[in-house]
């Protein structure tokens, strides 16, 4: 694989303070400066955030001249809805979108999606019928199985049906084990998938932060990680040199072994996924 076809982007979230709002300025800017394909930009907790998606992708475009991606969710939502905030989109140059079905609410009965799109294969085919291929579509992946699947098998159908569908490409929820990725896209491989899949790395800078967001999506982190992050969690600095050298480990495996590129959920900050970026040799221009 050349350094022509390996692809690298940042996912950021709507500010959720007036701080952080004027922090994204600095926050977009030295992200940029490494050129990344693109960046992304979350719907929200629940989908909550649909305004500050808008307003984030605005401002990160108008500050990096960078292309960026809206993260777009069905659930709960009405074709309507969905068709005007694609036009929204379309309408400020927007050309990528990052298609998902969205986080259950937390008052759901069962793990049945309200909305008259209920999967994002779904929303995918909307978007395909409305407007054709103006959108690069990217999905998510899960290589080691959406939390609220069945099981391995229904999830993965559930992935191919989001490629049927017309999906472009998709990005992974983060993992720290290498062999789940390859075994997720020799899968892909068997079933004729052949849509780049992008792993997404998560820096590691804070223990009970990991391990809030991975019981929620379903991350598994191993137990020799585990241990450590607990045995490091009142050293900062101690901490953040172990999850560089573990998460710069994977990355390097994954790239050396066919990875089309990488995707950085940076959580709004700059500095860990840089100091990643740098630990690893990855391009960095001339002048940054």
């Amino acid at each position: 694989m050349t350094a022509q076809t390996i692809h690298f982007s940042f996912e950021l979230f709507p500010p959720r303070t007036p701080a952080g709002w004027d922090k994204l300025p600095a926050l977009a800017s030295a992200l940029a400066a490494v050129q990344p394909a693109f960046f992304s930009v979350t719907y929200g907790a629940g989908g909550s955030e649909q305004n500050g998606t808008y307003d984030t992708l605005i401002r990160v475009v108008e500050q990096t001249g960078i292309e960026t991606a809206p993260h777009l969710t069905c659930i709960g939502s009405t074709r309507a809805r969905i068709g005007a905030l694609l036009d929204q989109y379309r309408a400020a140059g927007v050309t990528r979108i990052v298609a998902l079905r969205g986080d259950l609410p937390a008052t759901a009965a069962s793990s049945e999606a309200p909305g008259e799109l209920r999967y994002a294969s779904e929303l995918v085919a909307f978007i395909r019928e409305t407007h054709g291929d103006h959108f690069t579509l990217e999905v998510a992946a899960y290589p080691e199985m959406h939390p609220q699947a069945a099981n391995p098998d229904a999830d993965f159908d559930a992935f191919r049906r989001k490629i049927d569908a017309g999906a472009d490409g998709a990005v992974t929820q983060y993992f720290f084990t290498a062999e789940a990725y390859f075994d997720f896209v020799e899968r892909c491989t068997r079933a004729g998938i052949t849509v780049p899949i992008v792993p997404g790395i998560m820096p590691i800078t804070n223990h009970a932060q990991l391990t809030r967001f991975s019981a929620a999506c379903g991350a598994d982190i191993p137990r020799w990680i585990r241990l450590r992050l607990e045995q490091y969690q009142d050293d900062k600095a101690a901490l953040q040199d172990f999850g560089l050298e573990v998460v710069a480990r994977l990355c390097r495996a994954l790239l050396d072994n066919g990875a089309p590129g990488l995707h950085f959920y940076t959580l709004n900050q700059a500095e860990p996924t840089l100091r990643l970026w740098q630990h690893l040799g990855l391009p960095t221009p001339t002048g940054s």
